[in-house]
């Protein structure tokens, strides 16, 4: 009897030792992590969203190891790596979302290489799945021009509404840039807005209307959306806080139900639209890469090859034997 409960309270303390340790090692490994993401803010210049994005992958890739049995980084095996792969899979996740948490898994072991973390990098030999190359939502001329009028100036918010969704289309800038300027990023005579990229900073123009959107918000409204006299963000919401991503993304739904626009459109679909109707109307690929901030020239002709589309679909409704 003695016996039996001596071998009852090792066994108990060996289980006590053994989850210790996978706490430990778990908690190792999402040091690691955020040791991964501080160094992409600090030394990558990295926005916000991509910061979250990895650190919610990568999480994912974490809460996975630990039903496995894998505690720490140094546990990690070519197969383990394969295998959350097709647990991706199985679980149902679009190629591309698999492909993104692919990416942030490379990201990772780069980093870990690096650092000396690890002497291999066992993420080099996994295969992302093929991704269906989507062409890009984008609204009709006259479709754009109905959403911009439907913003009136009957009060500050309407003013700042129309001066956003201007400045918007004018430039196709992304909505992070857009809520990320500050007034001294705007120059209204010379009519260019300074934008920064985590890369360098571009200089965008935009035109009259923009500009006149712009100035009736800086001059009227702005200046009664305030609180504190120091704020330095360009576009505040109606407590005088930074607009927020979010509070765009409404606002652009609001009116695009206004306009009686169909389609489901987001911030993203005017950038798309901008460069699109740039592209129709003849503008060269290489000045709008720049105004788009795109680091690659091929992420911009897939303008080129929307208009092509578009084209051929005039032609086969319009042309006798199309």
């Amino acid at each position: 009897m003695l016996f039996v409960r001596k071998l009852i309270i090792m066994i108990s303390g060996q289980k006590r030792h053994c989850f210790s340790f996978i706490k430990k090692g778990l908690c190792g490994m999402e040091e690691q992590i955020q040791s991964f993401i501080t160094y992409l803010h600090n030394v990558r210049h990295t926005s916000e969203n991509t910061e979250m994005s990895y650190r919610r992958d990568l999480y994912k890739l974490k809460d996975y190891l630990g039903t496995q049995g894998i505690a720490s980084v140094e546990e990690i095996t070519a197969s383990s790596l394969h295998a959350y792969v097709r647990h991706l899979e199985m679980a149902g996740f679009k190629a591309a979302t698999i492909s993104r948490n692919i990416a942030s898994v490379r990201g990772l072991y780069q980093y870990l290489l690096k650092s000396g973390i690890v002497r291999t990098d066992l993420s080099e030999h996994l295969k992302a799945p093929k991704v269906e190359k989507r062409m890009p939502g984008v609204l009709s001329m006259e479709e754009v021009g109905r959403l911009l009028e439907q913003p009136g100036d009957r009060n500050v918010k309407e003013i700042r509404d129309r001066a956003m969704l201007e400045l918007l289309y004018a430039t196709g800038i992304r909505v992070s840039e857009l809520i990320g300027l500050k007034l001294s990023d705007v120059n209204l005579q010379m009519e260019y807005i300074i934008c920064h990229d985590h890369a360098k900073d571009r200089v965008v123009p935009f035109g009259t209307k923009a500009r006149e959107a712009l100035q009736a918000y800086v001059l009227h409204a702005r200046p009664q959306m305030v609180v504190e006299p120091e704020e330095d963000m360009l576009f505040v919401n109606c407590s005088g806080k930074p607009m927020s991503r979010q509070g765009f993304w409404k606002l652009v739904k609001h009116y695009a139900q206004k306009a009686d626009i169909r389609e489901e459109i987001t911030p993203h679909t005017l950038r798309h639209s901008f460069a699109a109707h740039l592209v129709a109307n003849g503008a060269d690929l290489k000045s709008v890469q720049e105004m788009l901030g795109h680091s690659d020239i091929s992420t911009t002709q897939i303008y080129a090859t929307l208009n092509q589309n578009h084209i051929r679909e005039v032609y086969a409704k319009a042309h006798p034997r199309g």
